[in-house]
């Protein structure tokens, strides 16, 4: 397990001044959604998460996806960043929406939350960042074991990432966390097939992967630059009690 520079550009993405200072720069510029909008998310989204939920929207920004999602009628949205510069430009945007709540904080450290309190996670780009910044591994552990901890039983942490399977599964896929875990591709916006492809390969179906949770050799990317969806249930028991 490794940092991603290959990713990272010289920036220190998991650095909350580095964040702070870009959203001050871009107060007047408006929201920016990371790889993917809701439009594309939401059958992802609808299939896994009930309205209803409890949902925490980690690594939030300044995206307008919890606002779509409020639209498409969800009820209960908790959104935190760790730039407080980005937390109180939303908080400010939404104070009118009482299904949105805006919580300066970092995700390697949810302490405020007790157990078991969310139905699902969303993520995007949040351990992306992290795998960016100095002790990447244990940074992605310390996040993942307390997104882990904050999911009831039963819920699930929805990953979107531009991290293929050999570089997020070794992270994700651990017995710690007891997850079972789907994994979907989807192309980069604005991608278009080939014309004349043949392709039946329907991007809302999980993807089959190895017993090690990744792609088989001969699988083949339509799009280079897909982004992956790792859907991660976590097990109403540990693995160990399955069965007694």
């Amino acid at each position: 397990m490794y940092r991603d520079v290959s990713a990272c550009h010289t920036y220190n993405y998991g650095d909350a001044l580095y964040w702070d200072s870009r959203y001050v720069q871009e107060a007047n510029s408006g929201s920016f959604d990371w790889y993917q909008r809701y439009s594309a998310l939401r059958p992802f989204v609808r299939k896994y998460i009930s309205p209803t939920s409890r949902v925490l929207m980690v690594g939030c920004g300044n995206a307008v996806m919890s606002e779509d999602m409020v639209k498409d009628g969800f009820e209960d949205i908790v959104n935190i960043d760790i730039s407080s510069v980005a937390i109180d430009l939303m908080r400010k945007k939404y104070e009118h929406i009482p299904q949105l709540k805006y919580l300066q904080m970092d995700v390697k450290d949810m302490s405020f939350f007790a157990d078991d309190t969310f139905d699902s996670v969303i993520d995007k780009g949040t351990l992306d960042s992290l795998m960016c910044g100095n002790d990447a591994p244990l940074s992605a552990s310390q996040m993942l074991g307390e997104v882990s901890r904050l999911l009831k039983p039963g819920g699930v942490y929805i990953l979107i990432t531009y991290g293929d399977p050999t570089a997020r599964i070794p992270h994700i896929n651990r017995p710690v966390y007891n997850w079972k875990i789907d994994l979907y591709i989807i192309p980069r916006p604005g991608f278009q097939r080939p014309s004349g492809s043949t392709t039946l390969k329907s991007y809302l179906e999980p993807v089959p992967t190895t017993e090690k949770g990744l792609l088989p050799a001969d699988y083949v990317m339509e799009d280079p630059d897909s982004h992956y969806i790792y859907v991660c249930k976590k097990n109403d028991l540990p693995d160990n009690l399955q069965f007694l």
